[in-house]
């Protein structure tokens, strides 16, 4: 029995004379609630990155639709395709000009080069052509003149289409001074035909060592029956692969006789037919 204006305790949460706990949302279900939120996020961030162009979509990133055509070569300025090797097969991809050689104690630097593919192009004499039926396919030609300029050497390599037809050439240059000495002088356009009698004083007949004897020649001058003695020289003919490179050096001066024991221009050779193979070593 309750007293008029006191409120009914049992309404209020009294059972039997007992207070009614309050209601409380256990721990269990909000990380339940957390986790379900972290997995969305992640399902949601995934599928951001993995569009091709997630910069698009995400704040600060910075548009990345363009790209793909950001290193795209600029058309006329580099080619997608690699070269063939017969593209490449030039002296400056090979023996580039500001590259200096520097090889067990020999530093040279390069003075000439040319390159085609008539090989008899650098032949001194074209009628008496060893090359002839060994197949060559194209030459590359550099001149090079050492750091102290005593010593030029003359690098030839030629390309032949298998090891086979390499061989046979390496054969037939029994004498590598069929092949004409490469410098600065004879890399220079050719002269006028017209015959000059001081033709047999220039750089180039010196060099190439070819037998000539013009008109106006003075008795003390080699005869045309008579060659001129030839500048003394080392030689390397190197088989590498289906390339066969030639290494020829000599004095400046042109001397016609080496010192006993002089292993200078030996050491020039040896050094820049290494330099000539290596590019060739593993193709």
């Amino acid at each position: 029995m309750t007293t008029q204006g006191e409120p009914d305790q049992t309404a209020a949460g009294h059972d039997g004379g007992t207070t009614a706990e309050p209601r409380r949302h256990g721990p269990g279900r909000r990380r339940t609630a957390l986790w379900c939120a972290l997995a969305v996020a992640a399902v949601a961030v995934g599928w951001v990155v993995s569009r091709p162009n997630p910069g698009d979509l995400i704040p600060g990133l910075g548009s990345t639709s363009g790209q793909s055509k950001k290193y795209q070569p600029a058309p006329g300025l580099a080619s997608e395709q690699p070269l063939t090797e017969a593209q490449s097969f030039t002296a400056e991809h090979y023996f580039p000009g500001q590259h200096t050689v520097d090889q067990n104690g020999v530093q040279a630097h390069r003075t000439a080069a040319r390159e085609g593919t008539d090989c008899t192009e650098i032949l001194l004499d074209r009628e008496k052509n060893p090359l002839k039926d060994t197949g060559c396919q194209a030459y590359v030609s550099v001149g090079y003149t050492n750091a102290d300029q005593q010593v030029v050497s003359s690098v030839t390599v030629l390309r032949f289409a298998d090891e086979q037809s390499a061989q046979k050439a390496r054969q037939a240059l029994a004498d590598p001074a069929v092949l004409a000495f490469l410098t600065a002088e004879s890399a220079a356009p050719a002269p006028s035909p017209t015959p000059s009698p001081t033709a047999t004083g220039s750089p180039v007949a010196a060099v190439s060592g070819a037998a000539s004897a013009p008109a106006g020649t003075t008795p003390s001058s080699p005869t045309a029956t008579t060659p001129p003695p030839k500048p003394a020289g080392v030689a390397r003919v190197e088989p590498v692969g289906h390339y066969l490179t030639v290494t020829v050096s000599r004095y400046t001066d042109q001397r016609t006789t080496l010192a006993p024991g002089d292993q200078t221009l030996d050491k020039a050779t040896r050094a820049l037919s290494y330099t000539a193979r290596t590019p060739f070593l593993w193709m």
